[in-house]
């Protein structure tokens, strides 16, 4: 039975689970957090050796450069229209409309810090402290620059060169004995995660949760499709069926860095992107690129503008595009981290910040599809890099359908 199977079928029975235990289901959060500290105590390691290596794959400074810019511009893209994508059928669908905040308390919500701030604090002052803090976006502008200085020492570099390759290698199979674990932490998660909000409250924004789902498959359909077919000119099956694990992992984790070292493995083994492409791409990926915490973010200032019977202008929905974009790239890819920067997209278009908490209570279950969405777009980006540089595999891209040919052919014969 395949990973992604394993971890469907014990999502489900979490859910039962936590639907007939109710608030006893805490007791089974235990087994889902070890799980977790299990893939965190993989990911510093993982995204520091991955990321160096890639960075040393890419000889030449021109073709890196391209890369990363490619890259960048690629995932501002999307990341934008995610945002639009979010205003619109926020609108359209009329969330928070006769909704009552009267009687919402302001939730003490951590102050973001200012752009300049954030852009600041992605330059490591100690790399070291960076590895020990988990500082993950850090650990990739560290990691950059450690590459290209190995490039650029010649044989001299070699050692270090080699040894990152090691660990790099070790990391992806201690990630393949983690994995093998996640079955009994997701039915953990799911169990905690239903028990404790129950079906209650999940109903009372119901339309909410519904409009942002919505508008997540028409990004992935729309977005994510449309590069496959039209830019890559692959079809787009088959990147669902190879990304299987990760989307489930994904979902029942909420996190996309969480998530990292199973969409490694998927984008390599599953879609035939090579090695160095996916280690610099995914990483990066994994820390800037969030389609689903921006679409959450754009959908979530027009829920409260109705809420409050708020008109927006143009002005402050051009704001909230460029806050929305810029906060989602300065957040991390953990758990929690889009709904506390919605506070600086709330507040740079001048609406009331106690409108949060009515969402609060649904933001997990949000996270499922925000985090599908980024680990899904950053697949994606990193299969058009890779048909891009030349470095895409369309054998192994298709792998099973050619095996399934192969066969009919034979039969035929």
């Amino acid at each position: 039975m395949k990973l992604w199977v394993k971890i469907l079928i014990a999502l489900f029975l979490g859910v039962l689970a936590g639907l007939a235990l109710g608030p006893y289901a805490e007791y089974l959060r235990i087994f889902g957090d070890i799980f977790l500290r299990l893939i965190n105590m993989i990911i510093v390691l993982l995204v520091l050796a991955s990321m160096t290596v890639g960075i040393t794959s890419i000889h030449d400074p021109e073709k890196l450069g391209r890369v990363g810019l490619k890259s960048i511009l690629l995932f501002l893209t999307t990341t934008g229209i995610s945002i639009l994508i979010g205003i619109s059928i926020g609108w359209l669908t009329g969330v928070g409309q006769g909704l009552e905040l009267t009687a919402i308390q302001t939730l003490n919500i951590q102050e973001p810090p200012p752009i300049s701030q954030i852009i600041l604090e992605t330059i490591p002052a100690n790399p070291i402290q960076s590895l020990v803090e988990g500082n993950v976006l850090q650990i990739i502008v560290f990691a950059v620059f450690l590459g290209m200085s190995i490039n650029f020492a010649g044989e001299r570099g070699r050692p270090l060169k080699e040894f990152l390759e090691s660990l790099a290698d070790v990391m992806y199979r201690l990630t393949s004995i983690v994995m093998e674990f996640s079955p009994i932490g997701v039915f953990a998660i799911m169990a905690w995660v239903t028990g404790s909000f129950g079906l209650k409250t999940i109903l009372q924004l119901s339309k909410f949760l519904t409009a942002y789902y919505i508008a997540c498959a028409i990004h992935i359909v729309v977005v994510f499709c449309g590069i496959l077919r039209f830019l890559v000119k692959v079809s787009p099956w088959p990147f669902f069926r190879g990304m299987g694990d990760a989307i489930m992992m994904a979902f029942s984790t909420c996190s996309s860095s969480a998530t990292l070292p199973v969409s490694m493995h998927c984008v390599q083994e599953n879609l035939g992107v090579s090695k160095n492409i996916a280690s610099f791409v995914l990483p990066l990926g994994s820390t800037v690129n969030m389609n689903g915490a921006a679409l959450f973010q754009g959908m979530a200032v027009i829920f409260i503008a109705n809420a409050y019977g708020i008109d927006l202008t143009l002005i402050q929905l051009l704001t909230i595009i460029v806050t929305a974009t810029l906060s989602a790239i300065g957040a991390a890819g953990i758990p929690g981290t889009g709904f506390i920067m919605l506070s600086a997209v709330i507040a740079s278009a001048g609406l009331p910040i106690e409108g949060l908490a009515i969402l609060a209570g649904i933001d997990r279950l949000r996270e499922m599809m925000s985090a599908i969405l980024n680990v899904t777009g950053d697949a994606v980006c990193s299969v058009y890099i890779a048909k891009q540089e030349d470095e895409f595999d369309e054998r192994q891209y298709y792998h099973e359908d050619l095996v399934e040919m192969d066969k009919m052919i034979g039969e035929e014969k």
